[in-house]
Parts: structure tokens; sequence; C-alpha cells
């Protein structure tokens, strides 16, 4: 199996899934032509699983792609600290949808699902907004926030797979491997 991803993030949730890995990032331009969020990451987990597995066609490749939407607009990763404190301003107080696209991919073909998880923002005052921009922790995630460390002080509540905000939902990705005859969690 190979893990399209060079996330730590869903390497670690991978391993607790009991299964052998090799990871391969996926070498491509991030774009899709669709415009609603749960089609962009069914998309892009598509591509980066496809990417992989046009090298590797006789591996099991598992892909992801998470994609943050508040309402129309989607905050991809924040290139920059001040990018990140808009980004955690315009979440302040708001439900956003979390999109995570997973694709799996072998000699069986290709399926993909997305999940969707709404997250509750709590109304941030503008000196937490700075404070979590200025740790950092933001810049390398989808919607610039990570809820798995700091950016859970940001949150109120969610609705939906908590591992989908992480970055691979963790009931699909089962589903999709017992689908591919993987065998996890003991199976």
């Amino acid at each position: 199996m190979i893990l399209a991803s060079g996330s730590p993030r869903r390497r670690e949730l991978l391993t607790s899934l009991g299964v052998s890995f090799t990871v391969e990032a996926a070498d491509l331009d991030e774009h899709s032509d669709h415009t609603d969020p749960l089609e962009v990451a069914r998309d892009l987990a598509l591509q980066k699983g496809r990417a992989v597995f046009a090298l590797r066609p006789d591996a099991l490749v598992i892909a992801s792609d998470t994609v943050v939407a508040l309402g129309s607009k989607q905050l991809a990763k924040p290139g920059t600290t001040a990018e990140n404190a808009e980004f955690i301003a315009e979440l302040s107080g708001q439900v956003h949808h979390v999109y995570t696209g997973v694709a799996v991919l072998s000699p069986l073909g290709e399926d993909a699902e997305v999940s969707d998880t709404r997250v509750f923002f709590r109304t941030l005052t503008l000196s937490e907004v700075q404070w979590y921009a200025q740790t950092g922790e933001g810049l390398d995630k989808a919607g610039g926030y990570g809820i798995q460390g700091l950016g859970a002080a940001l949150i109120e509540r969610i609705e939906g797979e908590y591992s989908g905000v992480v970055g691979f939902p963790l009931s699909v990705v089962i589903g999709l491997l017992r689908r591919h005859e993987v065998k996890v969690l003991g199976d």
C-alpha cells in the first residue's frame, strides 16, 4: 500500500489502522475544474492517487485532499501569517464545512468518497486571531488552522467526523480499504 501524501497527520492516522504502507507524495499542480468544494475534494484526491498509481499500477494507492469552505468561498493553505489571520478572522463566529476526499486505486479499480464535517468557530477577539496566526500552526493547513493542535481552542463544536477535519476521515478510509480487500483493525 502506498500513501500518496507527505502529510504527517495522514501518515499517523493510517498507521493507527495497523496496516503497512510506504509514502510517495504525489507530484502535481493541485487544480480542479470543479467549483463545488465537495467535488473539488474528490477530484483532487483522485488526481493525487492517479499520479502515483500511474507509476505503480500493481500497488494499492490511497490519497486524500481537504477543502475548507465558508459559504461559496474556499480557504486553501494560507501563504503568509497575515493571510492566516484573515482566514481565522473570516471563520470567527461562523459555521464552515471541511470536505475531505479520499481515493483508493488498485488493480481492482478506483473508488472515491468525501466526508463533510461542519465546524463551528467561536467568536474570537482580535488578539486571539493575531495570537493564533503568529503561532504559525495554520500555515500548512487548509483553512489556516489545525483542530488537532492549538486550533482546537478556536472551535466551539463540530458535527461530523473529527478525523475528517484533520484530513483523513477514518470511517471513509476503512470502508474504502475494505472494498479493496485490505484488512484493517484486526480483520
